[in-house]
């Protein structure tokens, strides 16, 4: 196993990486992206305009594994500089040239800098604090996450109407991230040292065949899909239903952001309280009544109230899930967590296919009631949850 020379807590170094998750949190700007693109060239359908997820999300599958690999070469705090210097490309693309192409080519590195920053970040982590800190620091590095995730949509609303426009998002993007790799670089972090594992694509993906891993993994592949496809929808649908402009729409999804930072907030602190697969329950039933209230939903206050329950019914899900997958299999936690990174992929997966449902009932209701449908899933892995939870 990698043993990491542990020094007390230092504030100057934890900071530079909790920066880190806020550059983490840019990828979630990809449902309001969409959205505008869209609007931009308006002779692309949903199943086409949807392919910009797909960009991104595919380099979990293919980037997840090497990453791994490449951090046992040169060092994890290196590896997340790069992600950083990947992202300040990939803001820039758009502001050279802007057309369907090179959006596709700017959220293909962004998928590529976040896949990178996803595998890395959390490891690097582990140079700066003690095992007993290391809980609490990365919980508060995913609420750093959802308060960027918060904020993109704001700050997208707000450029759209100045002189730059929504694309102003891309110039904060990349001014963030080149400070985030200065401040890195410059900031000493205690390397790795011992003996490294080495990881292979064959090694990872032969986990798949444990079923509790399998479920877990399809459990991931799902919660990812539907969160980018909700993203991407839900102003879509109030724009379909209340008649609303893309730009008043598009503060939706800073709601539905709000909601889950709320709720992975407050989900923390009853996680300590409360048994897993009980939590896990009331979630899975939350962001199910969330999503039945969204298709019937006819006015704004209905809306709202319907994504801020989905919103607090999903907060937990992914850590529960992440964190089941890796008390099932201590031995191999590293291999766990990069496959399940992986699973990530299901983000661009899901919103074409979701995007063919909407281009032929033509209604976005078709893809919220298809996401009422694939959330039963959650339900059949409740049963693998509990028999995980009971062993703990």
């Amino acid at each position: 196993m990698e043993n990491v020379k542990h020094t007390s807590f230092s504030l100057m170094r934890i900071l530079p990486i909790m920066f880190g998750f806020f550059v983490m949190g840019f990828v979630d700007i990809i449902g309001m992206a969409n959205n505008y693109v869209k609007q931009d060239f308006s002779d692309l359908t949903d199943s086409v305009a949807n392919l910009i997820s797909l960009s991104c999300f595919v380099w979990f599958f293919l980037c997840a594994i090497p990453t791994s690999m490449l951090m046992n070469r040169i060092g994890r705090k290196k590896v997340v500089a790069l992600s950083f210097c990947v992202t300040v490309l990939a803001m820039i693309v758009p502001l050279l040239d802007y057309s369907f192409a090179t959006m596709l080519v700017t959220f293909s590195l962004v998928g590529i800098g976040n896949t990178i920053l996803q595998v890395a970040l959390n490891p690097l982590v582990t140079n700066v604090v003690s095992p007993k800190q290391l809980t609490g620091t990365l919980t508060l590095g995913q609420f750093v996450k959802a308060v960027s995730s918060f904020l993109g949509p704001i700050i997208v609303a707000w450029a759209s109407g100045t002189i730059y426009g929504w694309k102003f998002i891309f110039i904060f993007y990349a001014v963030t991230s080149l400070l985030a790799f200065v401040w890195l670089w410059l900031t000493p972090v205690p390397g790795e040292t011992g003996e490294k594992q080495e990881v292979s694509f064959a090694q990872t993906l032969s986990l798949l065949k444990d079923p509790y891993i399998l479920a877990f993994f399809l459990g991931i592949v799902v919660l990812v899909g539907v969160d980018v496809s909700i993203n991407m929808t839900f102003p879509k649908l109030i724009m379909e239903r209340c008649g609303l402009s893309l730009q008043d729409a598009g503060i939706s999804n800073s709601v539905y952001f709000f909601a889950r930072t709320v709720g992975a907030f407050v989900g923390g602190i009853l996680l300590m309280k409360i048994a897993e697969v009980r939590f896990y329950t009331i979630s899975i039933w939350t962001a199910l009544v969330g999503l039945i209230l969204l298709v019937i939903s006819k006015n704004m206050a209905l809306f709202y109230v319907s994504i801020v329950v989905f919103g607090l019914g999903y907060a937990n899900l992914f850590s529960i899930i992440f964190s089941l997958s890796m008390k099932h299999m201590p031995s191999r936690a590293n291999d766990v967590s990069a496959l399940l990174i992986v699973g990530l992929v299901g983000g661009g997966v899901l919103p074409p296919l979701l995007g063919l449902f909407t281009d032929g009932f033509k209604t976005q209701v078709a893809a919220v009631f298809a996401l009422v449908v694939i959330w039963v899933y959650m339900f059949w892995l409740m049963k693998r949850v509990k028999t995980v939870s009971s062993v703990g």
